[in-house]
């Protein structure tokens, strides 16, 4: 794997990490100004709803390399192998529609947010870029989804036929045996 790619891949764990060490050191400074000098930050929810909102959708795609999203295989995992096989085929497309649909839908609304102009109350960050993740997350788990996909195809493909290879070369063992 090209380090470029690994640095696509890895792109949202960085920027996730980034932010979370961004909402760490907020709330931690936070409660120190609170509690111990007694004058807390005005502004430290928005900062603090930020840092969520982008971590949540930044690492996403992260969970959809790791397959830590919740997947229900019960019924998948009893198919016959070629119907297991189609059946992850099918859901994969539906995934990558869903997450197509939900990358277009995300930028119209940033772009929305971004023609009305909509700002938070204490800090004026604008709510396109708070919006801009949903777009962005979608368009990194497209492109783990996406690679990882092709690559269980290719995956499912040589196995398909490494078994048929099996097959036919213990239909001829047998053959020759009689």
């Amino acid at each position: 794997m090209s380090i470029f790619l690994k640095l696509i891949l890895n792109l949202d764990l960085l920027l996730a990490s980034c932010m979370f060490i961004l909402l760490v050191s907020v709330t931690f400074i936070g409660v120190i100004m609170r509690y111990v000098i007694n004058q807390p930050f005005i502004w430290l929810e928005e900062v603090q709803l930020l840092s969520f909102v982008w971590i949540v959708f930044l690492s996403s795609g992260a969970a959809f390399r790791t397959g830590s999203h919740v997947a229900i295989e019960f019924i998948v995992d009893r198919l016959p192998r070629p119907f297991r096989m189609l059946a992850e085929v099918l859901i994969g497309i539906i995934v990558i529609g869903v997450l197509c649909y939900f990358a277009r839908a995300g930028f119209l609304l940033a772009y929305q947010m971004s023609l009305i102009n909509r700002q938070t109350n204490i800090l004026n960050i604008p709510y396109a870029l708070i919006y801009a993740v949903f777009p962005l997350g979608c368009v990194l788990m497209l492109v783990n989804y996406g690679y990882f996909f092709v690559y269980n195809i290719i995956v499912l493909c040589r196995n398909a036929r490494n078994i048929k290879l099996e097959n036919k070369a213990s239909k001829s063992l047998a053959k020759n045996s009689n």
